[in-house]
């Protein structure tokens, strides 16, 4: 019995505990020192008092294992979906490096349909799966803006565009990038609901310009309408949810480490009573007189604490 309590006290690592260890030992060993001392003392103090702190110390053990199991459920759960992230999600390195061969693509569409719009010839300026790139990154990569910002932002004069049948560009704008022999880099893709808009920087400038693939459109763009977007944050949403449950699976996995060998501050107060009797100079003289010490018995083993 002894034994269990000592292994409890290194377990809990409660100083209580293991003051009421080191005492219950004291008073093992006086026993076992003074073979005059009845013997069905120390079998009686270990049967009432000694039984109860184990029976109790288990049953705290018992009830923080079962709220740590939840604990790590909801762990496991995590790691599972991290998984399943990790495995579909496209990564910086695919994104990075498919914007660029995107910033290609609208370069050369745009340089297309200058030529053809001079040329007054009604032909598709746009390169093969331009639309491709928005298809596969929108859902991860890009900014979520509300519906009356979108609008805004793809509004236009007819008056002061040049159109074909395939495509609709700003004459302003197709007068800068001829300037600037069409060069342009993806700047950052802005998604409401289901449309998507792609927005690149003129190289050489620092005016923006949008791609709005549902309208083959081509526009002015200020990103200074944009509120409340992170532009240095480039981590896609799967990425952000995969960081986020990594965080919460270190603060679960602390709160666990605290939990299991978490003590209720009511059941300390009852130890710490417990303590003082046994450590009571006139404890032994009534040990055999079970009520005496009832009260406290009865509190440790029927607290509602746990």
């Amino acid at each position: 019995m002894v034994s269990k309590l000592q292994l409890l006290s290194v377990f809990f690592e409660e100083e209580v505990i293991y003051k009421i260890y080191l005492r219950t030992q004291v008073i093992h060993k006086l026993f076992e020192n003074n073979p005059e001392l009845d013997i069905n003392k120390l079998e009686l103090f270990h049967l009432q008092y000694t039984t109860t702190v184990v029976d109790l110390l288990k049953k705290i053990k018992v009830a923080n294992e079962k709220n740590v199991n939840v604990l790590f459920d909801e762990i496991h759960l995590n790691k599972e979906m991290m998984d399943n992230i990790e495995n579909s999600v496209f990564t910086e390195k695919n994104f990075n490096l498919d914007k660029q061969r995107q910033a290609l693509k609208v370069n050369l569409s745009l340089r297309k349909l200058f030529q053809f719009l001079s040329e007054n010839t009604d032909e598709d300026p746009f390169s093969k799966n331009i639309n491709a790139f928005s298809a596969r990154f929108s859902a991860d990569f890009y900014y979520d803006i509300p519906w009356p910002l979108f609008e805004e932002l793809t509004t236009f004069n007819p008056a002061e565009v040049y159109r074909n049948t395939y495509a609709i560009i700003q004459r302003k704008l197709m007068g800068i990038l001829n300037k600037t022999d069409f060069k342009s880099e993806f700047f950052c893709g802005l998604t409401s609901g289901h449309l998507v808009l792609e927005i690149y920087k003129i190289v050489g400038d620092e005016r923006h310009f949008l791609f709005l693939p549902s309208r083959n459109l081509f526009l002015f763009c200020d990103i200074s309408k944009i509120s409340g977007i992170d532009w240095s944050n480039t981590l896609s949403k799967k990425t952000k949810l995969r960081q986020e449950l990594m965080d919460r699976n270190d603060q679960l996995q602390s709160a666990a480490n605290i939990t299991k060998s978490t003590i209720p501050d009511e059941i300390k107060n009852l130890l710490k009573e417990y303590y003082d009797k046994i450590d009571d100079v006139n404890f032994l003289q009534n040990i055999s007189n079970f009520d005496v010490q009832a009260n406290i018995l009865k509190s440790m083993l029927n607290t509602n604490s746990l």
